[in-house]
């Protein structure tokens, strides 16, 4: 057994702040080792956290956490964190039912000073501890660490714009591991970013901005624009400087003697401050050094061994995501007006194949949701056929985008939205839970969801031949095994399909919820009917089904607020029908990480669960004679 001389005497940031400098380089590298062994049993992500060991290291040695505050930005790269702040003992519980959570999350540690499992927000939510700090009088230090390619979000952009006037206490640390930027971070480097952070040069410099300050406007702004073109041919940081902050760096990550001395000069600074740093995703473990994407998201592998890359590959029911990444490939060959847009989901939407045929008409817009729709509404505009691959969780946040530029427009966008429903281990943050509630309500929006993957490629091919928006919500994982018909065959729009006749009861089945409503249905002697369409319903069978029946029942994994099943009450409504209804779906709460069969269960979505919260409802309505 792994032995971890160290680590074992951490219990809190204070343990290891009474650590001999010399010690931090030797208690990170059996963090590492911790953090590899512990993810390989439990699945998580792993590259990301291999490569921010250093740093979450050297935080919480020069910064009085949780006094002082660390936002953490993408929260997928805090296993470390968590580790060091009291919490390595519950680690073999991480991202199961009950167990840790894979992101920080305030409920869960004082630590996690801010919930981050979406991208990008740190800056903003640092910003406003800062200026908290500051409206009270207190001297805390507030620093956002951004990284994961976060930066490239609008929303990073207009939180560094109202920090640099803010003239507030704020380090930004932009933890950079795009390997395709890779600025000097030798012995030189290393000497430049320690003595730019120093109180000599920074002293020095206040003098002279103070001397120059008192020249006449047209010298003192040569001087000050000599000084900036001077930095910007040594370094990378004119962008950040001209935001209102003082850059630092690009400094190596992973070198503790270098990081600390910086961090410790720049916690003596004042203002808006940005350190530059340098990391390697999978650092200190080869086989993910080596290939960072195939160990980002792991389940468990044997880490002495690596992951079998064939493993994943054996012959079995396709997931969800491969039978879209098989259709657009398909459908791009048929129609060369096709285009698919992803917002940094490449992998995880199924687009590998289709960048490697059509690089062309391939578009990665970078965590950029706003823009991915905007910028397929232009696309659409001058006769493009574009399509947008989401996650359910991400398309909430360019709703704006979705509503303003393409729906108001009647646009030919089709969205392919994966992860609809419950996900799992990732919890409240990532579960689609919301989509068909804020689709529902947009005007010309054609929305389904598939029961089986034939009925996925079916609706991938309706929603694409549609002259408008449409959206395509499927779950995560894979369904019953159906096989998908090779052919580009598209639904009738708006028809549903009665999947088997029965009385007194009708259960309404959405997307996923077929499977377990026609378990259901059988002890019930029910009516299963697989909706299919969201918008539009279809009225006729929602009328004879009412006609016939004593009880309708409305199934669905989405919230039971504004759903589908408030769709039908409404279209119901509408014919002028009044009849007994039950809506089960996601209950109006946020629910947390486990399996998805847990989760089902918890929430009373199981076939047994169904049946049973019907007989209930039956037993309170009288029969029919």
């Amino acid at each position: 057994m792994t032995t971890y001389p160290l680590l074992d005497r951490i219990e809190s940031p204070a343990d290891l702040r009474q650590l001999d400098r010399k010690d931090l380089q030797p208690l990170a590298d059996e963090l590492r080792g911790f953090l590899l062994e512990s993810v390989s049993k439990t699945g998580g992500h792993l590259s990301s956290n291999l490569g921010t060991v250093e740093l979450s290291v050297a935080l919480h040695y020069v910064y009085n956490t949780p006094e002082d505050r660390v936002v953490w930005d993408v929260g997928h790269q805090t296993y470390a964190h968590k580790v060091l702040t009291g919490r390595r003992k519950q680690m073999s519980t991480l991202r199961h039912y009950k167990g840790l959570s894979g992101f920080p999350r305030r409920s869960e540690s004082e630590f996690d000073t801010f919930g981050t499992a979406h991208s990008s927000t740190s800056i903003s939510a640092a910003l406003g501890m800062a200026i908290g700090a500051q409206r009270d009088g207190i001297a805390r230090k507030a620093i956002a660490v951004i990284g994961d390619g976060a930066m490239s979000a609008g929303m990073a952009f207009e939180a560094l714009n109202n920090a640099g006037v803010a003239d507030s206490d704020l380090l930004v640390i932009l933890n950079d591991n795009e390997m395709s930027i890779s600025p000097p971070v030798g012995a030189l480097n290393k000497h430049l970013s320690r003595l730019l952070s120093g109180r000599l040069f920074n002293g020095a410099r206040e003098i002279g901005k103070r001397f120059l300050e008192q020249l006449p406007p047209p010298v003192f702004e040569l001087a000050r624009r000599t000084e900036e073109h001077v930095k910007g041919m040594m370094m990378p940081g004119t962008l950040f400087e001209e935001f209102g902050f003082r850059y630092f760096g690009p400094i190596d990550g992973h070198d503790l003697e270098a990081l600390v001395p910086m961090l410790q000069n720049l916690r003596e600074l004042k203002g808006p401050l940005f350190l530059h740093v340098i990391t390697r995703k999978g650092q200190g473990y080869k086989l993910a050094e080596n290939d960072p994407i195939l160990y980002h998201g792991v389940a468990k592998f044997d880490h002495t061994e690596g992951i079998a890359t064939g493993a994943s590959k054996v012959a079995g029911k396709l997931t969800y995501t491969q039978v879209f990444g098989d259709w657009l490939c398909d459908m791009a060959k048929a129609n060369p007006r096709l285009v698919a847009i992803t917002p940094a989901m490449r992998e995880g939407s199924g687009m590998v194949r289709f960048e490697q045929e059509h690089p062309d008409r391939y578009f990665d817009v970078g965590i950029a949701e706003q823009h991915a729709l905007t910028f397929a509404a232009g696309l659409a505009c001058e006769g493009a056929k574009p399509v947008v691959a989401i996650y359910s969780t991400f398309l909430q946040r360019a709703y704006d985008q979705l509503i303003h530029d393409i729906a108001l427009q009647n646009l030919p966008v089709m969205l392919a939205i994966d992860r609809g429903g419950l996900v799992g281990a990732d919890g409240a943050t990532h579960h689609g839970a919301f989509d068909l509630s804020f689709l529902a309500c947009v005007p010309n929006m054609l929305i389904m969801a598939p029961s089986d993957e034939d009925e996925c490629r079916k609706m991938l091919t309706t929603g694409f031949l549609h002259d408008g928006p449409s959206a395509v919500r499927y779950p995560r994982g894979s369904g019953c095994g159906a096989k998908p018909d090779p052919a580009l065959t598209p639904l009738p729009i708006g028809k549903a399909q009665l999947r088997r006749q029965g009385r007194r009861v009708a259960l309404l089945a959405f997307g996923s919820m077929l499977g377990p409503a026609l378990e259901a249905g059988e002890r019930l002697d029910a009516s299963v009917v697989n909706m299919r369409f969201i918008k539009p319903m279809d009225l006729d069978m929602l009328s004879n089904i009412a006609k016939s029946h004593e009880l309708i029942v409305t199934l669905e994994e989405n919230s039971v607020i504004g759903g589908a099943g408030s769709e039908v009450a409404r279209a119901l409504e509408n014919l002028g029908v009044a009849i007994p209804m039950l809506r089960l779906g996601l209950p109006d709460q946020f629910i947390d990480h486990g399996e998805q069969s847990q989760l089902h269960k918890e929430i009373g979505l199981t076939a047994e669960q169904i049946y049973e919260r019907i007989s209930a409802r039956l037993a309170s309505i009288e029969p029919i004679v």
